[in-house]
């Protein structure tokens, strides 16, 4: 079962690999927009959300990016990729203001959420990646009769 695990998760991490790449630079291109969009309407408070929510969202999207990177590393043995390195955890999420992104295009939304998605998707890979094997259900079944004995 381990021998099949590695392949698999280098193909999960190659494969989100991509599509972070790729929706990072969908961030970049409709943040960018957006931003041009505001500055020719000169509302000021609307500008600073928008440069919040673009940082946010380029932050999320670079932790992602790094996490994936390390594993990357650490597949290939980089001695200098470890599962204890700062970079091996994702983190906490840096959340959206969805009350600020509710006056944004519907480009610039969903772009945000799918930028928390990813984030939340990592999370979860790292968790079953990190948890520890189930037991099979026999060795649980005396687990469970010598506990009580």
């Amino acid at each position: 079962m381990m021998a099949m695990a590695r392949p698999v998760q280098r193909a999960q991490v190659e494969n989100l690999y991509v599509e972070a790449m790729l929706l990072a630079d969908e961030a970049h291109a409709a943040f960018a927009a957006q931003r041009d969009l505001g500055r020719a309407n000169g509302d000021a408070l609307a500008q600073i959300g928008l440069a919040c929510e673009s940082l946010k969202t380029t932050t999320r999207l670079m932790h992602v990016i790094a996490w994936l990177l390390h594993r990357r590393a650490m597949f290939v043995g980089d001695p200098g990729a470890g599962p204890n390195d700062s970079a091996a955890r994702i983190g906490e999420p840096v959340a959206a203001d969805w009350a600020v992104c509710a006056g944004f295009d519907l480009s610039v939304r969903r772009i945000v959420s799918a930028s928390e998605r990813l984030f939340e998707r990592i999370a979860a890979i790292e968790a079953g990646w990190e948890a520890p094997p189930p037991q099979p259900p026999v060795q649980a079944l005396l687990a469970q009769l010598e506990a009580r004995l």
